[in-house]
């Protein structure tokens, strides 16, 4: 006879931040963490907190960027003093706190654990201060599992070996703005007009930070203007995102929900005002591959997880009252509002309750985990009774959605599986071009500047005229350069050549103007 299925419900959370960047109060991602269980454990009113503590057997941990540690949830739960059955460390992702908490449900839901931990942080400002005073490791810190002689950086990661890294593309500072362009070209959008609806869209958002006691902007105004004007303290990166378009990593932050099940809060007497019911969660990824996409303009991933995810939870779009997008660049929450039908800017139902990466803080992999814990308050004071949480990783690549709820599921048990596959099926990419030559068309695009705002190399996805193929590309001359690099002339659509570099194999180089062969 198989165990009634339980009910899962999220009974505590807690985030902590250390805003000093001093050296003598570094603290490292273990601590931080640790002190965010802490925290939940009290947020949950339970009357007996060590009961609570001593009876988690869960736990899951957000992969942290800033250490590399040789058992983090071990080292988790010798400090809590538990012996959990499960203990789990994640892959990088920021899809990942949502893809945890909806397996440690299902885990609660199935009779499999009593009490879970879901957790991650990163204190990447304070290694960042150690590095700067050439303390690394910082003093105290566990031993890690390998040397660390540097702060992790997006950027800095290795491509590869494959047709991005031929070209120098494949981060997300590069791929983010190829959606951008891309959307912005499928709707007819100049690009002054993409421009000022993102900085509005990003200046809504630092407003919500700004009034957010965990942000690392708490308490700074970052208006549409500050936001949208180019210039020294807000520089190109890769356009059409200048810096404060872009996710901002070096923060001191951590969170952690805790969940459990309905019969285990009552024999605890945990506080209904508590509970907050987690209804379902779905998530999907598109290719590692970002050139072989369907488009530039649509994330099927995202698409696909947002149905998915409020087709098993059993509620409709129109149901949700608070949304949470992640964040690290405007496409993501602009995509997913277009595909939910709502509007990108001024909407009556925002899509943030933490202010996004730029603003709050982008909290490695473990952003959206502090928009659990969010929507779980705001949830609990009655801001909204159904709140989604949308978690990105990769190079819009993978996804996690959530939805948690005031009132419990209205039929069935907690979903027993994630409704969607691994990898999106049934979506075929353009075909690759081996050693593209010939004409062809701009299909999007992105330049990366200098630091000192002087453009310093073209990024060309293209199709050929001839057969529809796409390809990579760099920018093959000056004047290619410097017309992609406007901000006044849309280059998707417009006619150039493409040729193979004699001089690196595989490498496209496209230019607007033919160039005579010698």
């Amino acid at each position: 006879m198989s165990p009634i299925p339980e009910t899962p419900i999220i009974i505590g959370v807690g985030d902590i931040k250390n805003r000093s960047t001093q050296v003598a109060d570094a603290k490292e991602p273990a601590q931080l963490i640790h002190e965010a269980i802490l925290a939940a454990l009290l947020d949950s009113k339970v009357s007996d907190t060590e009961k609570l503590q001593a009876s988690i057997d869960s736990i899951d941990v957000v992969k942290t960027w800033t250490w590399p540690y040789p058992d983090l949830p071990g080292l988790l739960a010798e400090r809590l003093n538990v012996k959990p059955k499960h203990k789990f460390y994640s892959e990088h992702g920021g899809n990942q706190p949502g893809k945890l908490l909806d397996e440690a449900a299902r885990r609660i839901a199935r009779g499999e654990a009593k009490v879970a931990v879901v957790t991650g942080g990163e204190a990447l400002a304070s290694l960042s201060a150690c590095a700067a005073a050439k303390l690394l490791p910082p003093p105290n810190w566990t031993y890690p599992s390998q040397a660390v002689d540097a702060v992790f950086t997006p950027t800095g990661r290795d491509l590869g070996d494959n047709l991005g890294a031929i070209h120098d593309i494949g981060t997300p500072i590069h791929i983010y703005p190829l959606y951008e362009a891309g959307f912005r070209a499928h709707r007819g959008q100049s690009l002054k007009a993409n421009h000022e609806e993102s900085a509005k869209l990003y200046a809504e958002f630092a407003k919500v930070a700004e009034n957010h006691e965990f942000a690392w902007n708490f308490g700074k105004k970052d208006s549409e203007e500050t936001i949208g004007t180019i210039g020294k303290r807000n520089r190109m990166i890769c356009s059409p995102y200048p810096l404060l378009m872009n996710a901002f990593n070096t923060v001191n932050l951590a969170s952690a929900c805790i969940l459990t099940s309905v019969s285990f809060a009552k024999s605890l007497n945990i506080p209904p005002s508590q509970w907050i019911y987690p209804l379902g969660g779905a998530g999907t990824s598109d290719s590692a591959d970002f050139w072989r996409r369907p488009n530039f303009y649509t994330s099927p991933s995202i698409s696909h997880s947002l149905d998915a995810a409020l087709d098993v939870s059993g509620v409709s779009k129109a149901d949700v009252d608070l949304f949470d997008f992640y964040s690290c660049f405007p496409i993501v929450p602009k995509l997913a509002a277009r595909h939910l039908g709502l509007p990108i800017t001024g909407s009556q139902k925002p899509f943030t309750l933490l202010g996004g990466l730029t603003s709050f803080g982008g909290a490695g992999n473990n952003y959206s985990m502090h928009a659990l814990t969010e929507m779980t308050r705001a949830l609990r004071d009655g801001r909204g009774k159904k709140g989604l949480v949308l978690c990105n990783g990769g190079v819009l690549s993978y996804q996690h959605v959530v939805v948690l709820s005031k009132e419990p599921r209205k039929e069935g048990t907690y979903p027993q599986s994630n409704p969607l596959p691994d990898h999106i099926e049934g979506v075929e990419p353009p075909e690759m071009a081996v050693g593209a030559e010939g004409e062809a068309v701009v299909e999007t695009y992105t330049v990366e500047f200098e630091r000192d705002g002087s453009p310093l190399r073209g990024y060309i996805i293209g199709r050929l005229k001839r057969d529809g193929k796409r390809f990579l590309a760099n920018h093959g001359d000056k004047a290619t350069l410097r017309q992609m690099a406007s901000s006044t002339s849309e280059s998707i659509g417009k006619i150039g050549w493409v040729r193979q570099d004699p001089e690196r194999k595989g490498r496209g180089l496209f230019t607007f103007e033919k160039v005579a062969r010698i």
